[in-house]
């Protein structure tokens, strides 16, 4: 690299964080670098482009799909895909948001990042896309019957079919319609993603545009994060892209939205089937704030929001949730900061049309009350606790921990603002301490950010039974219309690109061209994270010390006992209420504002799992657990034992409001995990285990809840009441066991606090539950505009040698044949397979789906494809690399802990997890075909499919039991 490629604009330490931030500029052409220097093994990098859209034909999504088909230096037809299963990644996507598109990676092999590094660059700045690329992921039309050209046109399309079922959400249409209002001229007015009507007008010709107006190193931001030479980084950005470019003229940025002079009012409508439309109607505020790269600004914002919002006993959150106007406060309540401009809104789910004004007067009367009296000091106190905590916090669960990072600093960046800030808190969180200690500083903030506030956006989105039919009307009268005026050479012309289409979609690419890794960079040693101490003179103790930066975290466990099929289905509300509800002689408000003020969270599950070598038997346990800082050891453990022991099951209100939002949240999930819940119903019928797990966590529960709540709203909450009195007089006072994340210099307080809490040694005593399967329907009518089928078969647990060699058929499938199958060829947004060895059985998915028989057909004739083929080593070592590389993911330092802990605790031992990683590595074609053989092959198994209402035909051409929910 020469000396002027890259200059150096700074390196600011960020000690709460334990990392360096350095700040680099291109010289020719202003692309900027920001490393985030670490000793993490895990390396993750990111390149992210402004995209701005003026419309919302879903342009930048559909050019983050086609830019991953191929590219300059990989002329292949998916390398995006192709490299999820030739590399160790621990994470590998690329994402539209708003107002940036990004493609991120991270990795723990050098090898592997310098790979994956080559081929995201030149699929960013060298994308060939290719028409016919565009006409896959994006939208097409075909022939409803290629082979009758007297047929109806259909669309179809990747985006246009990922469109339709993420817009089959009301609350993504609530997000939408709301901010179309609030941002009335700037590019948040459009759908990002893209509505499904105005796909279907984005022309290659506009795509084209876009990507070379926006995709250009002037308009990018480089991330990286974790300990690489950033010389020699620098030196590849140079050298294959960064020096192919000239310094762009164009700056991307997004102006100051234009202010509304008055409150503003509006009322739009979101499809439903069915007849009954009570309490079915949104109704939110939505207030424009400040820019979100002035950070005092934003963390001001921030604040004001926990303190109204935080908990139950806040004061904006208690009026919401105790309100008749509405069913539970809005899944979007709160502040939003990542675009240019902030955004706060609040309100009601669950309502009815004419309550749109009173919840409006709820909210400002509530904020009317706060300026006038202000709250207590230790509400803000609270809330400056849990931003504290939230900054201190090393992630990486549900994201590797860099990436996590780099995200959080990208806005700043986008907006040309000071990514650096949003990461180095500690001296901004400083200044808010001082600012909201003075007097007053709640009244002032309500006072300035909302109630003299005119950008106000009342919106409410109304439920309508005609408009699905309407749309699909609609749709189909101008692919009518299109049919009508086409002349012959246009609908040949629609016939020769399906076939090319089909032809491309076909051909095998030379997987020769990418780079790879292989089994030869693989650990054979499975990482695992053993405890420091166990401890049994007191509570019978697991002790790991890691790196928690000052973070402490405590689980108590206990083993379930002999609990009826009635009150194990009361398991999830009471797991969800048991930390929500008064405790110590206080009432649930009280508790409320005691917990946030001494801890980061408090929350319980129960996991009941299969016996390791038999799926058979049922075990399952409770954990209560909850995190909190390094001075609060004794404080939290306090809390944690009042909380176990002195619960108060008898707020019938509070039940009732807990059970009204848990219904509404699962509710609000079917569209975005319908995947999960066909598989979890089609394997249902196979064993107690995958019975159980449906029965507590799938639809049935889903019908459940509605049940119990509408019987609690007659009984004002008293049939709840009894029904968790009832499960917690069954629960053990003490727990069997704890379990205990620190770091060394906390330790000793911790423990110390634990065992003055719990001196008395465990008695534990195992109890194997009992369960009588549940039959229930298999086709589950939703408001869906797209499918998602499941199909389960019986297979082996985790101890049996055929585990591992299952786990690799279902790469297999997956990689080589289902994705093209069902995504490129069917228009699905995903599809896949996978063998659950916790309820042995193996499972074939497909995800915001079209079709449904043809999907059946495809999952069927790619087990005759696998037995057909006369090789596959190559795919066996594709999914091998990616099932070790999901195996040796790493999470946060005590996310690692808890995990280990608890494969452990449920008999997968390192023993057993290692000799299940040798298995998978000793796996050959020939094993694979022969249980695809065993345990595929003319089986019939159970199928199952999350649809659309009014598809009951399709379930009885199916032989399934269709159920509306």
């Amino acid at each position: 690299m020469s000396d002027s490629a890259f200059r150096h604009l700074g390196a600011t330490p960020v000690e709460s964080l334990n990392l360096v931030v350095h700040h680099y500029e291109h010289s020719g052409t202003g692309a900027v670098h920001y490393h985030l220097e670490s000793d993490h093994d895990e390396k993750a990098f990111m390149v992210a482009v402004r995209t701005m859209p003026k419309d919302s034909t879903g342009v930048a999504h559909i050019l983050e799909h086609t830019v991953l088909c191929g590219s300059e230096k990989f002329p292949v037809r998916d390398p995006f895909f192709m490299m999820t299963r030739r590399s160790l990644n621990t994470f590998m996507n690329a994402m539209t948001s708003s107002d940036w598109t990004a493609y991120p990676f991270a990795s723990q092999n050098d090898k592997d990042f310098n790979n994956l590094l080559d081929v995201y660059l030149d699929a960013v700045f060298f994308s060939r896309l290719d028409p016919l690329d565009f006409a896959q992921e994006g939208h097409r039309l075909e022939l409803e019957d290629p082979q009758d050209p007297n047929s109806k046109l259909v669309f179809k399309g990747v985006v246009f079919n990922e469109m339709k079922g993420a817009m089959s959400s009301a609350v993504s249409q609530l997000w939408q319609g709301i901010s179309s209002y609030l941002f009335p001229t700037t590019t948040y007015h459009f759908n990002s993603g893209g509505e499904p009507a105005e796909i279907t007008q984005l022309s290659y010709d506009q795509l084209m545009h876009f990507y070379k107006s926006h995709y250009h190193p002037s308009n990018a931001v480089f991330m990286t994060f974790g300990n690489l030479n950033v010389d020699e980084l620098q030196a590849r950005l140079e050298s294959e892209v960064l020096s192919r470019f000239e310094r762009q003229t164009q700056s991307w940025s997004v102006p100051a939205e234009q202010r509304y002079a008055a409150p503003v009012a509006v009322q739009e409508y979101y499809g439903v089937d069915g007849d009954d439309l009570s309490a079915k109607s949104h109704h939110v505020l939505g207030w424009l704030l400040g820019f979100s790269i002035d950070l005092d600004a934003q963390l001001e914002a921030n604040l004001l929001s926990q303190i109204l919002l935080d908990n139950s006993a806040s004061p904006l959150r208690r009026a919401l949730e105790q309100t008749e106007l509405g069913g539970s406060p809005s899944p979007l309540c709160g502040l939003e900061e990542s675009n240019h401009e902030m955004s706060f809104m609040c309100g009601v789910e669950g309502s009815e049309p004419e309550h749109a004004e009173a919840v409006e007067t709820l909210i400002l009367d509530t904020l009317q009350r706060v300026a006038e009296e202000g709250v207590e000091a230790d509400i803000v106190e609270s809330a400056l606790h849990q931003l504290e905590l939230h900054q201190r916090e090393i992630g990486g669960d549900h994201y590797p921990y860099g990436l996590q990072l780099i995200f959080n600093a990208l806005p700043a960046a986008t907006h040309h603002g000071d990514p650096v800030a949003m990461l180095n808190l500690d001296p901004a969180l400083a200044r808010l301490r001082t600012n909201a200690s003075q007097p007053g500083w709640v009244q002032a903030a309500v006072t300035r950010l909302l109630l003299n506030n005119r950008h106000r956006v009342r919106y409410s989105l109304l439920p309508d039974a005609g408009l699905n039919a309407e749309a699909k009307r609609l749709e189909q009268q101008r692919l009518d219309t299109i049919r009508a005026n086409l002349t012959t050479d246009q609908l040949q012309a629609i016939r020769d690109q399906a076939e090319a289409l089909q032809q491309r979609q076909a051909a095998e690419d030379d997987p020769g061209l990418l780079p790879q890794v292989t089994l030869e960079d693989v650990k054979p040693e499975l990482h695992h994270v053993a405890p420091d101490n166990h401890y049994a003179e007191a509570l019978t103790t697991t002790e790991y010390i890691a790196g928690t930066n000052g973070i402490l975290y405590q689980q108590l466990i206990t083993d379930l006992p002999g609990l009826s099929a009635e009150q194990l289905s009361w398991l999830p509300l009471f797991t969800n209420a048991w930390s929500e509800v008064g405790a110590g002689g206080n009432d649930y408000l009280t508790q409320q504002v005691k917990q946030t003020a001494l801890v980061g969270s408090l929350s319980s599950y129960a996991s009941i799992r299969g016996d390791v070598e038999n799926s058979q038997q049922l075990h399952g346990y409770l954990v209560m657990g909850g995190k909190a800082l390094g001075t609060k050891a004794s404080e939290f453990s306090a809390l944690m034992k009042e909380t176990w022991q002195t619960p108060t099951f008898d707020e019938n209100t509070r039940l009732l409001d807990l059970l009204t939002q848990m219904k509404a949240r699962r509710e609000q999930g079917v569209t975005g995990s319908g995947h999960s819940l066909a598989m979890s119903t089609a394997a249902a019928s196979l064993n107690p285990v995958a019975n159980i797990t449906n029965v507590m966590s799938g639809m049935p529960q889903l019908v459940e809840l509605k049940q119990r709540l509408k019987l609690a709203q007659q009984d004002g909450g008293a049939s709840l009441s009894a029904a968790l009195n009832n499960l917690y007089q069954c629960i053990a006072n003490s727990p069997d066991e704890a379990l205990l994340v620190h770091d060394a210099p906390h330790r000793d307080a911790h423990l110390a606090a634990l065992q003055q809490q719990w001196p008395q040694p465990s008695v534990v005593t195992p109890t194997t539950l009992a369960w009588t399967p549940v039959p229930t329907a298999n086709y589950w009518m939703v408001d869906s505009q797209v499918n998602f089928c499941a199909w389960a078969l019986p297979t082996v647990a985790m101890v049996h040698e055929d585990a591992a060699v299952l786990s690799v058929l279902a790469g297999v499938l997956r990689n080589a044949y289902l994705h093209t199958a069902i995504r490129e060829k069917g228009g699905a947004y995903g599809a896949g397979a996978t063998q659950d060895n916790a309820s042995s059985c193996f499972k074939f998915y497909s995800y915001r789906d079209p079709r449904v028989e043809g999907t059946f057909d495809d999952f069927a004739a790619s087990i005759g494809w696998v037995l057909e083929r006369a090789n596959g080593d190559d795919l066996v070592e594709q999914a091998v690399l990616g099932l070790i590389g999901g195996m040796d993911r790493p999470g946060s330092p005590a996310g690692e802990a808890k995990q280990a802990f608890h494969m452990d605790r449920g008999g997968r031992s390192r023993d057993l997890r290692q000799q299940y990683r040798e298995r998978l590595l000793e796996t050959r074609w020939a094993d694979v075909q022969r249980v695809a053989a065993t345990y595929l092959k003319d089986q019939s198994g159970s199928k199952a499919v999350i649809a659309p209402r009014g598809t009951q035909d399709i379930a009885a051409a199916l032989g399934l039991t269709a159920q509306d929910f």
